[in-house]
């Protein structure tokens, strides 16, 4: 259907991360390629697609693009003959320290030549000495939302010294998510950065931490800093992320940390909040989102939609 209304409405259609599609998808989308190819090839003006009897006004100006990232985990290799129908276009690795600077000075850094390369080398660095896990991302992704954070910082905070609030974005939203080994040498290459400046004060709230006593000792927990310490960095996590992940071994506390926030909050904001769980490895895919049905067209909505 969209290579159809490319075809009559004379369109360019980039299709943005097109090797995430499965297998059998993409063999099929060459054919329809190939047909599109053949047609603007011998200057027709109506064509069908291969097993489909409907006739397709072609506009020779329609056009196709494709992104896609070879090589990264869980994408597709492109089949020969799809790659054939494509001229390659290779692209450079971004300079993140470039994007960096021009981010920070967009949201009002007056040192941001100075700081954005300290927080390049931070990231440089992490990358190469910090332990190799599964959920550790030195990435633009990362990157861009630091930044976003960095300028909310910089707005609520306009009397501060820049490296001051540099220093305390960068360890606030990375701290939470590193493994216990990987802590010191993350704090003393912060300290490296910004030397002469004594670490920013950990973010305080006492009254979210007065109620949150009161919640630990109605569930008979115990009181441990450390563990509040993941409180509140899930807190504050909270408020810049819109999907959380708690990583840890069995027994670590994470339900815990997750049910006394939630309460801490709902007495706090007098507000109920919704706690609903399920198992997405109990059922397929297409179960917990939705899908079409191959003979009616009909949709079914799926457990995770039906939820939200």
């Amino acid at each position: 259907k969209i290579f159809k209304g490319l075809c009559q409405g004379g369109l360019w259609g980039c299709f943005d991360e097109f090797n995430r599609i499965t297998l059998p998808v993409l063999s099929v989308v060459a054919q329809q390629v190939l047909a599109i190819q053949n047609a603007k090839k011998q200057g027709l003006e109506v064509f069908q697609f291969p097993g489909d009897p409907q006739n397709v006004t072609l506009q020779p100006v329609c056009a196709f693009f494709i992104t896609m990232n070879p090589g990264y985990a869980g994408r597709q290799e492109l089949p020969e003959n799809l790659k054939a129908l494509f001229r390659g276009v290779a692209m450079m690795v971004p300079d993140f320290q470039i994007i960096k600077k021009v981010k920070m000075c967009s949201v009002g850094y007056k040192e941001f030549d100075l700081l954005s390369s300290k927080f390049f080398s931070l990231y440089a660095t992490c990358k190469e000495q910090l332990s190799n896990q599964r959920h550790y991302d030195w990435g633009l992704r990362n990157i861009l939302s630091v930044l976003r954070t960095m300028g909310a910082t910089k707005r609520e905070n306009v009397d501060k010294q820049e490296a001051f609030l540099v220093y305390r974005t960068v360890r606030d939203m990375n701290l939470s998510k590193l493994v216990a080994q990987d802590v010191p040498l993350f704090l003393s290459l912060l300290a490296d950065l910004f030397p002469g400046m004594s670490p920013p004060p950990k973010g305080a709230y006492p009254r979210e931490e007065e109620i949150l006593k009161s919640v630990v000792e109605k569930y008979g927990l115990v009181h441990h800093d450390d563990w509040v310490l993941k409180v509140k960095q899930l807190y504050e996590t909270t408020k810049v992320r819109h999907g959380i992940m708690l990583v840890g071994p069995s027994g670590g506390g994470k339900s815990c940390i997750f049910k006394c926030l939630k309460d801490t909050l709902q007495e706090r904001e007098g507000i109920q909040y919704k706690d609903i769980r399920f198992n997405p490895k109990a059922l397929r895919a297409q179960e917990m989102y939705g899908e079409t049905d191959p003979l009616s067209g009909e949709w079914t909505t799926g457990v995770f939609a039906a939820i939200w």
